[in-house]
């Protein structure tokens, strides 16, 4: 069909002596002002005039964002259609698992399983898979590479088949790199071109991405609109379906001054978050704006936007400029794609214009120079600390086993170093190494004064300094040990993991070299790790480790122990792999509460290892240093991080690099062509990659014995008629949660305990604990999956009392049992399920099988105070109806207990955003009625409901339409 161009916006944009036909904005101007817009909306008005077809995309949708006002509550959906679809191998098996078995149900309908195949570009980089089971040695990272393809095998040939098999599906195989680093560095283009769909040339358009994982929005600060979307809905993407959206709010942030001395971006990050959260940007669009923009680099924007998912926005927009440019350029783009991208984003009014602002629903305005430091922990993201406040922080948190000091260890406290300004530990770690001022500086109410020397400067300490050996006047008892031939000891506060980690710090040549330059210095103090503690390095991208290895700074960091252990997400998302069995032993039979100290983005209570209840998030250079002073319940300000050779203490001050110095190593370490290098053969992997055997055919042939990969049961007897949803009656409640239970509750990504029902199952079918892998790294199975749905060890069901971990009790009798165990006995009975859960259900990470697991368990609605935005998604996309009490309603509120019977009236009859009758009858026969909102949406959502989902859907779609005239 021609495309109908209803506003005459097609036209042609000549570069380099290229002509690309375009969609240009300007054509709706002196209808509609469009040059007033916010920036991500022209990145939507454009994608609407380009896929205007009268049907999905119409005229109307067009003049909603055309006319757009500020004012004005959003009442119309939108059709997007993205340009590419970002998967990392987490959620990208289960994806392909689906799309799989959607070709074996095709085929059932009577259609052509060739129809199910990505219509649009789909990348998928494996880097969520490599464990770090190897740690501290140069061979590290060959024998956890050999170990991810031991346990992986299975996954990795359906991947194989999938890279063949689906047209438009690029894979990066093991061992390359982190996907959001990746995007960043590589594969995003911030201007797209293609072959026009009539054939008559080029069409450029901006690049704009959906991904399988909550940080997509990492590449917005390079001016790429992007977002986490569920697995679920990527995949009706990936099929060519419309992301259906209402117009969504859009918050301007407008940044003026520079960053005072002393502060780093780290700071800015987690300043701006708290605003954010504060001012409630849920669902919404944020950019930023503001002359202040110009002294913010790419590196900064990018952390700035890879926290969306904390403070709860869809994206963070930063728009493109100069300094856009600059990244791309040292990145190895090429000067064609430079020219494009400038040409394009000047002639669509998205290139940033310096004293303009455009129009927002909200606009905050932050003045830079008021930004002060902070740190994050011990499990959540947001929790900010002072570096100074991080001992007491640490032990208000874990009070148990504290003791009062004897005189003789209150008199081996050594004096105090000078004063730490600030820290770059916090939620996603900073841009730029943390700095500090010197002892002489004054600080006033916890703010910092003019006094400190530069945004990374190095701590400064005096000698004669006053002793703060009094100060403290409890410590944690020790337990004696030996670790792999050396005498050593541990307690509560110890340091159990160490780990470089994670795209968000590790695309960051500021901090990694800072890193490397203080492992450097300490290597010449003679100071060296304690054998407790569990070291590794895992860079997002071999770039890394090139310059590093360029600088000469790679052979300090291995002998500290931050030996290369994968290119991969590891700690940060659970694969911190075992600790030494002395330890774990001293951990588990004490009861002592250790830490990790990680450079990631995560640190929700049992994700990064079970035997860590504390975890906080640091910034590379002060990961390093922890990792030397052992444990976390230290005012590194203050403490010293050991004794050198000579005797003498050495503190962190000591150790610090010079701002100069870490430029200097940069400029002389890192150009475009170590980029080129790096992705000039990213697609194809090692040899172990290309031995991988690949089934034959377009339908994947599936091994029964597999217990990686499975045919999932989602499509199992479905017919081209739905049945019609009926009201929920006498359901159960599955759990009973509080706040913030994340998806890492509903859905583990870690390991998988032998006593577990995953860890049975897969023992009953020959799978022996070493070889269990991960939750994560099995989510292509669904009998593993359902298993540990509910299952972590942390999880607090008030059904089950005290009881932490996967446990519930069936009602009404209230016989405990596993989660899994329980829903298997409701099912038996015939019985449907509820989970009644607090505010901001589903956070974290997006995870389709947090809302798989909880379907094929048997749940039919969760009732909670919020949702997560992706969560809630995901919910009506499994065909989980999701609703929300009315404000200033919970379950204790309501008075009662979650032990009641539950009913849901109006389903039958259900409308978006419709207020449904709930009936809570106890085991008295006592009633209690309550109204309750459904959060399905809108009228897109209503039908991806009533066909059981959003797979069903787009299915019964696809096969309607290949099916014989």
């Amino acid at each position: 069909m021609p495309h109908p161009d209803s506003f005459g916006a097609r036209s042609e944009l000549e570069v380099g002596g290229e002509t690309y036909e375009i969609f240009k904005l300007d054509a709706l101007q002196q209808k509609f002002d469009v040059l007033r817009l916010p920036y991500s909306l022209k990145v939507l008005l454009e994608n609407l005039l380009r896929n205007e077809d009268g049907e999905f995309v119409t005229a109307d949708q067009i003049e909603t964002i055309a006319k757009w006002d500020a004012k004005a509550e959003p009442e119309h959906e939108i059709a997007y259609n993205p340009a590419r679809v970002l998967m990392q191998d987490f959620t990208g098996v289960p994806a392909i698992v689906d799309l799989a078995a959607m070709r074996d149900a095709m085929a059932d309908l009577g259609g052509d399983p060739a129809r199910v195949n990505p219509l649009v570009p789909a990348d998928l980089v494996i880097d969520h898979s490599v464990q770090v089971d190897m740690f501290g040695t140069p061979g590290a990272f060959a024998f956890n590479v050999a170990r991810e393809y031991d346990r992986n095998g299975e996954r990795y040939q359906l991947l194989r088949w999938a890279q063949t098999a689906f047209r438009d599906l690029r894979v990066v195989p093991p061992g390359t790199g982190i996907v959001h680093q990746v995007n960043l560095e590589f594969l995003a283009t911030v201007v797209a071109d293609r072959d026009a769909p009539d054939g008559s040339g080029r069409i450029a358009y901006p690049d704009t991405v959906v991904g399988t994982d909550s940080h997509t929005t990492m590449v917005n600060g390079l001016g790429v609109l992007a977002w986490g979307v569920g697995g679920i809905e990527a995949e009706a993407a990936l099929l060519g379906q419309p992301i259906y959206m209402a117009m969504p709010r859009v918050v301007g942030v407008r940044l003026s001054g520079e960053l005072p001395r002393g502060s780093t971006a780290t700071d800015l990050v987690l300043v701006v978050t708290q605003m954010l959260r504060s001012f409630g940007v849920v669902g919404a669009f944020v950019e930023f704006t503001g002359d202040g923009l110009a002294g913010l680099s790419l590196a900064d924007r990018a952390t700035i936007s890879n926290m969306s998912p904390e403070f709860g926005a869809t994206s963070t927009l930063f728009p493109i400029d100069d300094e856009t440019l600059t990244y791309l350029r040292l990145t190895g783009r090429t000067p064609e794609r430079l020219a494009l991208v400038e040409a394009y984003a000047r002639a669509q009014g998205l290139w940033r214009t310096p004293g303009r602002t455009p129009d927002f629903d909200d606009l905050l305005t932050l003045d830079l120079a008021s930004v002060v430091p902070s740190v994050a922990g011990p499990r959540r993201p947001q929790d900010r600390v002072a570096l100074t406040e991080l001992r007491e922080n640490f032990r208000s948190n874990f009070p148990d086993g504290l003791r009062a000091l004897t005189e003789e260890r209150a008199e081996s406290i050594r004096p105090e170093g000078g004063p730490v300004e600030e820290s770059s530990a916090e939620s996603f770690p900073a841009s730029d190494p943390p700095s500090y001022t010197s002892a002489a500086a004054t600080v006033d109410s916890g703010s910092l004064t003019a006094a400190a020397a530069s945004a990374t400067s190095a701590p400064v300490a005096e000698a004669g300094a006053a002793t703060h050996a009094m100060e403290v006047a409890t410590d944690y008892p020790s337990v004696d040990l030996e670790v792999r031939g050396e005498r050593t000891s541990i307690r509560t506060g110890s340091v159990a993991i160490a780990a470089i980690t994670s795209c968000t710090n590790t695309s960051n040549p500021t901090v990694m070299v800072g890193a490397g330059l203080l492992a450097r210095n300490a290597v010449r103090r003679g100071l060296r790790v304690p054998p407790t503690v569990k070291t590794s390095l895992a860079p997002g991208s071999k770039a890394v480790t090139s310059y590093l290895e360029k600088a000469g700074l790679m052979a300090p960091l291995e002998e500290l122990g931050f030996a290369l252990a994968g290119y991969g997400c590891t700690t940060c998302i659970g694969n911190s792999g075992p600790l030494d069995e002395p330890i774990a032993h001293a951990i588990e039979d004490n009861g002592l509460v250790t830490a990790a100290v990680l450079s990631g983005n995560r640190n929700f209570e049992g994700r990064i290892h079970p035997l860590a209840r504390a975890s906080y998030l640091a910034s590379p250079p002060l990961v390093v240093a922890f990792a030397l002073a052992g444990r976390v319940d230290i005012d590194l300000t203050k403490e010293p991080l050991g004794i050198d050779d000579e005797g003498v203490p050495v503190f962190l001050a000591d150790l610090w690099p010079a701002p100069d110095e870490i430029r200097s190593v940069i400029r002389d370490s890192i150009d475009p062509e170590l980029f080129r290098r790096t992705y000039a053969s990213v697609f194809e992997g090692d040899d172990r990659w290309r031995a991988l055997p690949i089934p034959d055919g377009d339908r994947y042939a599936w091994d029964p014995a597999s217990t990686y990969v499975a045919r999932p049961p989602f499509f199992e007897g479905m017919t081209m008629t739905p049945e019609p949803p009926s009201d929920i009656v006498d359901a159960r409640a599955l759990a009973v949660l509080g706040d913030s239970v994340t998806t890492d509750h509903i859905s583990p990504a870690g390991s998988i305990a032998a006593w577990a029902p995953a860890g049975q199952w897969l023992q009953e079918h020959g799978v022996t604990p070493l070889e269990f892998n991960s939750y994560g790294a099995r989510r292509g199975h669904h009998e593993v999956l359902i298993r540990g749905t509910f299952g972590n060890i942390r999880l607090h069901n008030a059904l089950a009392g005290e009881k932490e971990g996967p446990y519930t009790v069936h009602l009404p009798d209230g016989e405990e049992g596993f989660v899994y165990d329980v829903a298997l006995r409701y099912r038996g009975e015939g019985v449907p399920l509820v989970v009644i859960a607090g505010r901001e259900y589903g956070s974290g990470s997006s995870r389709d099988w947090a809302a798989k697991g909880p379907l094929l368990l048997g749940v039919r609605a969760v009732i909670a105070e919020t949702f997560e935005r992706i969560h809630r998604t995901n919910l009506v996309g499994m065909g989980i109806l999701p609703l929300e009490f009315l404000a200033g309603q919970n379950l204790a509120s309501l008075g009662l207990t979650g032990r009641e019977a539950f009913s849901v009236r109006g389903i039958e009859t259900l409308a978006p955003r419709a207020r449904l009758r709930v009936i809570a009858r106890g085991d008295d026969g006592k009633a209690r009625a309550f109204d309750v909102t459904c959060r399905i949406d809108g009228p897109i959502e209503l039908d991806y409901y009533r066909n059981g989902g959003i797979l069903p859907a787009v299915l019964r779609r696809l096969a309607r339409e290949s099916a014989p005239a």
